[in-house]
């Protein structure tokens, strides 16, 4: 708890964010395994790297549809301006409608790393997190949907509780403390649900959702 939070703490520097990270997927792969306890700060070098890859897969997951999706946007604004008319209106319509779907994307896309990250940290392999075959079934499933709607729970409940911690020096104090607990419990509910919908988790199906 200390460690985490003292990383979670210098984030602003950076390079801490990475050895966070590397936890965080530490806590999927041990979840998934049926590990009941949060795994120990060891191999620093080995959770550097993990925290790396798995930025790369999250910038992956968001860059290129978005780069796909702005291409495809403007070519119909561009090709719009460009015949005139009702047909380049009518081009130029199906443009900014289609910009209007970029939201609905970006949570598709937040709905689908976590499982990426977690078949990346059963794996160990930066293909994983892209196998679309091994991902499908989890994201489809009532455990993973339960998994991704109870964190939107738990931020509204910690940032209430922050609200009143902070009103002491202690308490303000104690803040970090909580939120670093809370991306444990947050991630231990990706890897139980991964865990309970895919074959290569089947092994930790009896896993319970705990932070401890």
């Amino acid at each position: 708890m200390i460690i985490g939070t003292v990383l979670g703490f210098l984030s602003f520097l950076f390079i801490p964010v990475f050895f966070l990270m590397g936890y965080l997927v530490r806590v999927l792969e041990t979840t998934v395994s049926g590990a009941e306890q949060p795994p120990e700060f060891t191999d620093w070098g080995g959770l550097f790297v993990k925290g790396i890859v798995a930025t790369v897969i999250g910038f992956a997951y968001a860059i290129v549809p978005t780069v796909v999706y702005t291409f495809i946007v403007f070519t119909l604004i561009g090709a719009g301006s460009a015949i005139g008319g009702d047909g380049g209106g009518l081009l130029a319509g199906m443009g900014f409608m289609t910009l209007l779907m970029y939201i609905p994307l970006m949570f598709l896309i937040l709905y689908i790393v976590p499982a990426a990250l977690t078949n990346y940290a059963v794996n160990n392999s930066l293909g994983a997190a892209f196998d679309i075959g091994a991902i499908k079934p989890v994201v489809l499933s009532v455990d993973y949907l339960v998994a991704m709607l109870m964190p939107v729970v738990l931020a509204i409940l910690v940032n209430i509780v922050a609200g009143f911690l902070a009103i002491t020096l202690i308490g303000l104090l104690l803040v970090p403390f909580l939120y670093f607990y809370t991306y444990v419990a947050v991630f231990r509910m990706y890897g139980v649900a991964f865990a309970n919908t895919s074959q290569t988790g089947g092994r930790a199906a009896n896993a319970t959702v705990s932070a401890h």
